[in-house]
């Protein structure tokens, strides 16, 4: 079912008001997104026209912005990436972990959106390897799925780091595959302690390079005196990592991803109400046992606070590491298929495909038929070229 209210309702609303407000502020990524989310499955893109092949209804499909930002557009993404995620599936546990960064390195992320969050990334799987590969705790090979969260149930920046990791894997020498133990992956404490050092090491690391910028209430951090202060302070705090009791089953682990890996800032369900100029919109609140609740904020905060989550441009939020990298990972899955005695089947190949073709083939909304396209309808801006029928 449509959503009654988008976010892209909010930005055709309050959008133009909120880019005068904020003309000097306001990026070309930030704006992007913003005209994207606007135009999405709107006249503004084009489209095409359809017709059911068993009751000849009609209707008129636009094209979408296929920004990632926009909560419309996820879909198809979300299905090709699963498709190919599918072969890679191992008969084993899969276990979820998550590296949460402490208030002060969230805000410098935020200034430093590509260079800490890349640092999130890497200090985060070469805990997990490192560890993993420690003869007093499992001795092997892992691979790691890592996805790149930066919000909070209120929309507020909350960057963290959601892992996704078989329990498992080959030998340090290749001969034979370690299992964990059951129900238990790695050692947090080991894992918070080992992630901290290497995380400011590398945040130690870039700022010695030149490569972090501060501004406002950080702007102190600019002198090397302040900013080792702020470092040996967040030595001595406790990092959050935690991981989660495993997945069901491999089987399970697909669903899991499908609702992390693509998901953006906040997706259109949840919005409740648009009016006199403010947005209402469910949230969980963990600290209540997951209580629902609802929140109120002026537009104007709303896209505020959505656009707070915005990427840098080609930077990859979806990432794989050890023997899930993508630089020989055919071969690295197949090794572990050997040694744990499977083999993969075409019907897993084809199980992908099949979900890959549902999302791809549109139904009639009246009979549930197939629908084919019979014309397109150019973009707007091209609307003085004739409007062009398939008559195949």
């Amino acid at each position: 079912m449509t959503p009654v209210l988008e976010v892209a309702d909010v930005f055709r609303r309050h959008g133009e008001a909120f880019r005068q407000a904020r003309a000097g502020h306001l990026g070309r990524v930030e704006r992007r997104v913003m005209g994207a989310i606007t135009a999405c499955r709107t006249a503004a893109l084009g489209g095409h026209l359809e017709q059911c092949n068993d009751c000849s209804a009609t209707r008129i499909a636009y094209n979408s912005c296929r920004n990632r930002h926009c909560p419309k557009c996820q879909g198809l993404a979300r299905a090709e990436w699963l498709a190919q995620r599918q072969v890679e599936l191992l008969p084993v546990p899969y276990f979820h972990v998550v590296f949460t960064l402490p208030t002060l390195v969230g805000e410098i992320a935020f200034q430093n959106k590509a260079a800490v969050y890349a640092i999130l990334f890497r200090a985060a799987a070469e805990t997990l390897i490192t560890i993993a590969a420690d003869h007093r705790h499992l001795g092997a090979q892992i691979g790691v799925t890592a996805v790149l969260h930066t919000w909070g149930q209120t929309l507020q920046h909350h960057p963290h780091l959601h892992c996704v990791v078989p329990g498992g894997g080959p030998s340090l020498d290749g001969t034979h595959w370690i299992a964990c133990r059951p129900g238990f992956f790695l050692p947090v404490r080991v894992l918070s302690r080992l992630f901290r050092r290497l995380f400011l090491q590398n945040l130690r690391g870039s700022f010695d390079a030149g490569k972090l910028r501060f501004f406002g209430n950080l702007a102190g951090l600019t002198e090397p005196t302040a900013f080792m202060a702020a470092l040996n302070q967040l030595r001595r705090i406790e990092w959050v990592v935690y991981a989660k009791p495993p997945f069901g089953g491999p089987e399970l682990v697909l669903a899991y991803l499908g609702r992390y890996t693509h998901r953006v800032a906040i997706a259109n369900s949840r919005l409740i109400s648009l009016a006199d100029g403010k947005v209402s919109f469910s949230w969980k609140d963990y600290r209540q046992n997951r209580k629902t609740k609802v929140m109120t904020l002026d537009a104007d905060e709303f896209i505020r606070r959505f656009l707070l989550h915005t990427l840098p441009d080609g930077f990859h939020r979806i990432r794989h590491y050890g023997f899930l990298a993508n630089g020989g990972r055919n071969d690295k899955i197949a090794l572990c298929r050997q040694l744990l005695a499977v083999r993969h089947t075409p019907a897993d190949r084809e199980a992908g495909e099949d979900t890959l073709v549902k999302c791809e083939i549109p139904t009639c909304p009246h009979c549930g038929g197939t629908m084919r396209r019979i014309g397109v309808i150019p973009r707007a801006r091209e609307r003085e070229q004739p409007f062009r029928c398939d008559t195949s």
